[in-house]
């Protein structure tokens, strides 16, 4: 309970507060009221925003370690993804009734946006109540919807991509099994292939056509939409197929017109134009005889990544409620005008459904860091064994000793003037290594120095030469996860997630650093981060603390139980088994990693679209652990039903190095046999005793069954 006290401390009497942690890290603003700081100093999650119904996310992650599920893990919550739908559904409910709407709203979840079965039943479960639906971009995705919508025959199925012979005639099936499924149109050649099996099993299809609008979309993905865009027909193409359908007795089955603005849209000025456009179609269509009866506005419905609310890559101008009340009055307006009744309106808005409710939470293994003490006493004895000192080095000692709050800049000119002398001459061969050293050990604790003046001003802008300084001499935080399987937007398109540490809130953090993932890979880094359209190169971090051992003296028993309890603060026990009466380590399952250091965990947040899918396997690094956690007042998980105020409802165990090698095609029972060859060759030279090989095979074998990231 150390940190936790330590916390309450810092609330009661120091200077730094809870608003202070939540203002640094822009929890008001990202977390849209499902995340906050409890009084004990961590994050406390929040699924329906409120306050009353809290999880401290440091209690379940203690509550997970001491059931063998450790960190790295992808915390599900589910309360947060039902919270978002009900919120969609509101929002849409009161525009209808506001604008005087004569028709109904369904969302539909692309379950491209995260396939996970465990996610994709709670949406399926939650919507039939909603009466929301499901799309498919693929046939393994159709295979998986026409499951996940079994008794169901109300659900609307949108399936959207590229279609073949086999796609398409498991569609008519479908709809002669009873099902409400539309297949839109992308491409010409499919609406001929809906006509082909629609004949042949006698089925008068629902049928949907994509249509490429004018109007653009907005962000990374704008090219989703417009002339250029991957899916969709022309205008003309769209008229094509009403003929088309038309010569075939058919024109009453196009039923849908559907559009895509681009994902993750930022300004609502381009829905809102987009929109009119697509309506202004869909009247023409029902005008020209086609049997138009839905809308379909596609994805888009952004998040707030970085709490900006401002349109920018990683933000929104809008909100859930102005997302509804845009469309829905622009449809209205337009029918009206045309005196065409009103559509049914579909959006698939995925990211807004699922983004929220994940967060990866990564245990801190070590840190690189710059002194700030140059280590004068070291600097002198390496002199001494130097036959005449490098005047550079002089220099950098006296610019070292001189440095002043009023002549700070002017010193620093002349440190990094002495630094690369320095390292012309050690080019040259006139230099040693030790002094080397020293000169850069120097150098780097002026540049320190010199930015703490700075920062005592206050608020003023960092002269021009030392804004790189915070960057270059900013701390390296190792962390247990992979950024390639965890986090690949990060890495691939530089999208901006929430980031921060999840306990020791009410101590100011002291240390700014970038993050550094378990890869073998220079672009496995974090260094930007959430700070409302700032460029943010290092996040505000606690210095880690060293590792205390502690004792304690057990009576009996082995304390504790590995398998039950469902958290009972964030330092629980779950003590080692012992001989009674002997003292022996303290060793919980939070027990201090290798690295020495105490435990530091580190959140990421709004991880739920697409990151899970697009991960990949570098390094061999798999899957994390995923859990799905729910809010209960009275506790209790699984098979036990002790303390806490959440309830664990699944746990997807992470990928062992077996199954990630087996992706990759290797025979692990081949493997096997191959060390143990070599291990009995080596027996044979006397390299290794019997004991030795066995345990040198043992260790082995227990390491392909092993998490393929680090372990305590």
């Amino acid at each position: 309970m150390a940190t936790i006290t330590a916390s309450k401390n810092a609330f009661l009497h120091g200077k730094w507060s809870a608003d202070d942690a939540a203002r640094l890290y822009g929890l008001p603003d990202w977390g849209k009221g499902y995340f906050g700081i409890t009084a004990a100093g961590t994050v406390g999650v929040m699924p329906d925003k409120s306050p009353d119904r809290q999880i401290d996310l440091m209690d379940l992650v203690g509550g997970l370690a001491e059931r063998g599920i450790h960190t790295p893990v992808l915390v599900r919550f589910s309360g947060i993804l039902e919270h978002r739908l009900r919120e969609i559904r509101t929002a849409f409910d009161k525009a209808i009734a506001d604008h005087g709407y004569q028709n109904q709203y369904s969302c539909v979840y692309p379950i491209k946006v995260n396939q996970q079965r465990h996610v994709c039943e709670e949406i399926a479960a939650v919507g039939k109540e909603l009466k929301f639906g499901l799309e498919a971009g693929s046939k393994p995705e159709l295979l998986a919807v026409l499951a996940l919508s079994q008794g169901q025959d109300d659900m609307p199925i949108i399936c959207n991509g590229f279609k073949d012979d086999e796609f398409i005639e498991t569609v008519i099936l479908a709809t002669k099994l009873g099902r409400n499924i539309i297949p839109v149109v992308e491409k010409f050649t499919e609406l001929e292939l809906i006509v082909k099996y629609a004949q042949r099993y006698n089925v008068r299809p629902k049928i949907g056509v994509r249509v490429k609008l004018s109007s653009r979309g907005a962000g990374r993905w704008e090219a989703s939409a417009g002339a250029r865009s991957k899916f969709g027909l022309f205008v003309t193409e769209v008229l094509d197929a009403l003929e088309y359908l038309k010569a075939r007795g058919m024109a009453d089955c196009l039923n849908m017109l559907h559009c895509h603005v681009g994902s993750q849209l930022f300004d609502i000025r381009q829905l809102k134009t987009a929109v009119n456009e697509l309506t202004h179609i869909y009247t023409e269509l029902v005008r020209l005889g086609a049997g138009m009866k839905i809308i379909d506005v596609g994805g888009g419905m952004g998040v707030d990544y970085d709490g900006s609310q401002s349109a920018w890559t990683s933000s929104i101008n809008y909100t859930v409620d102005e997302y509804a009340q845009d469309i829905v009055y622009r449809i209205k307006t337009v029918c009206d005008d045309a005196g065409i009744a009103h559509p049914k309106i579909i959006s698939e808005s995925g990211r807004a459904m699922v983004a929220y409710h994940s967060v990866l939470v990564m245990n801190v293994l070590g840190k690189s860091q710059f002194q700030a003490d140059p280590e004068m006493a070291r600097i002198a004895s390496d002199m001494k064994n130097e036959k005449e000192p490098p005047q550079p080095l002089l220099d950098l000692i006296d610019a070292w000793e001189r440095l002043t709050e009023r002549n700070a800049l002017e010193v620093y000119h002349d440190a990094l003037q002495a630094r690369d002398e320095a390292m012309s001459l050690f080019s040259l061969g006139y230099m040693s290594l030790p002094m080397r050293a020293a000169s850069e050990r120097l150098f780097w604790s002026i540049g320190r120095k010199v930015l703490d003046i700075q920062s005592k001003k206050g608020g003023a802008e960092l002269p021009e030469e030392l804004q790189s300084l915070p960057e270059i001499l900013s701390d390296i935080y190792f962390c247990n996860f992979s950024l390639f399987q965890s986090m690949p937007d990060s890495w691939a398109i530089d999208q901006l997630f929430p980031i921060m540490p999840i306990h020791r809130l009410g101590e100011e953090p002291t240390r700014r650093a970038i993050l550094a993932d378990i890869t073998c890979d220079s672009d496995g880094k974090i260094d930007n981060f959430v700070d409302k359209r700032v460029e943010k190169k290092t996040l505000e971090l606690h210095d880690l603390r060293p590792a205390q051992p502690l004792l304690f003296a057990q009576t009996g028993g082995t304390g504790g139980s590995s398998a039950s309890g469902a958290g009972n603060g964030a330092n629980g026990a779950g003590h080692a088994p012992a001989i009674a009466g002997t003292p022996i380590p303290y060793a919980p399952s939070r027990a201090s990693p290798p690295s020495g250091y105490e435990p530091y965990y580190i959140g990421v947040f709004l991880l739920g679209a697409y990151q899970e899918i697009l991960g990949d396997l570098h390094n061999l690094l798999g899957d994390t652990h995923a859990v799905h956690v729910s809010y209960n007042p009275e506790g209790g998980s699984m098979d036990s039903d002790i303390g806490g105020n959440w309830s664990i409802d699944e746990v997807v165990e992470g990928d062992t190095v077996k199954e990630v090698l087996q992706y990759v095609q290797f025979d692990t029972e081949d493997m096997c046999e191959a060390v143990r060859k070599d291990v009995e060759r080596a027996i044979k030279l006397n390299r290794l005793t019997v004991a030795e090989g066995k345990s040198l095979l043992l260790f082995y074998e227990q390491g392909l069954d092993g998490y393929t990231y680090l372990e305590e």
